[in-house]
């Protein structure tokens, strides 16, 4: 799909380069958006050619740390949209723990640097669930997931956050830093993954992948979500970002019980 929207060779090239090296497959996000943000790193260090770029990155560990971070978005909060995060809490999460027994099996992909995988974590700690439900947090960028281990955060996280969450589930460090407390912590297990190339886990009771899957070309789109329902158990839930509507929802087996919330049909 780069060769019929990118008809530059030497970008191409590039492409398949990152792959080889990198072992990162852009083939399935949006080209324009690739291209612009390579194309932005180029300038940023006066260089010629993609060949030159990427000598440059696998001499230089910052600089390819870099452009991974640039390729694989990473902007969340905790509690985006809290209208959201109040309906898991309140309808969601109890419906699924009431179908078994209390214990809920949790995936946050495309975690980012952690705010929504403890997130979930603070919810399940205020619904009393048992420290068997926990929640498995990935992504493919292995500089986010080293932050999101340490839990520590600025300010900048928290705008819609509550005092009380705040001063509950987080140890105040500094001025405007925070550390999430270790009865949250010890819920989520980070690990690296690749969601165009790694397996996904099963039975799954939730899926939470927000602002993810928007980078991604239609026919990935559609991939992506079918490995989805297929991770979910009969009524689990899929929770996507508010600009990701899944417009063939019924023919992927999902129905929508709320915006933005599907969950996978059948019998229980």
């Amino acid at each position: 799909m780069f060769d019929q929207e990118n008809p530059d060779p030497q970008f191409v090239w590039f492409i398949a380069e990152v792959k080889k090296r990198l072992n990162l497959d852009l083939s399935g996000y949006k080209p324009h958006r690739v291209k612009r943000r390579t194309d932005m790193l180029l300038r940023k260090y006066n260089v010629a050619s993609y060949q030159d770029f990427m000598k440059m990155i696998m001499s230089d560990e910052k600089k390819k740390e870099e452009y991974l971070d640039k390729m694989t978005i990473n902007v969340t909060e905790f509690f985006r949209n809290p209208e959201k995060w109040e309906a898991i809490k309140k309808t969601h999460l109890p419906g699924l723990m009431k179908q078994n027994g209390g214990k809920v099996k949790i995936w946050s992909a495309g975690c980012s640097s952690g705010e929504e995988p403890y997130s979930m974590g603070i919810l399940l700690e205020e619904l009393k669930a048992p420290f068997s439900a926990g929640i498995l947090a990935t992504d493919i960028d292995t500089g986010v997931l080293a932050k999101a281990k340490t839990g520590i955060y600025d300010e900048r996280s928290f705008v819609s956050t509550s005092d009380e969450v705040l001063k509950r589930y987080f140890k105040k460090i500094d001025e405007d830093t925070y550390e999430v407390q270790p009865s949250v912590k010890n819920r989520v297990q980070f690990r690296k993954h690749n969601m165009l190339q790694d397996p996904f886990e099963k039975n799954l009771d939730m899926i939470v992948c927000r602002n993810v899957v928007i980078y991604f070309e239609a026919e990935t789109k559609t991939l992506l979500y079918k490995n989805f329902v297929d991770a979910l158990r009969v009524g689990g839930i899929l929770f996507v970002g508010s600009t990701e509507r899944i417009f063939n929802y019924r023919s992927l087996n999902l129905k929508v019980i709320e915006p933005f919330f599907y969950q996978k049909e059948g019998s229980v």
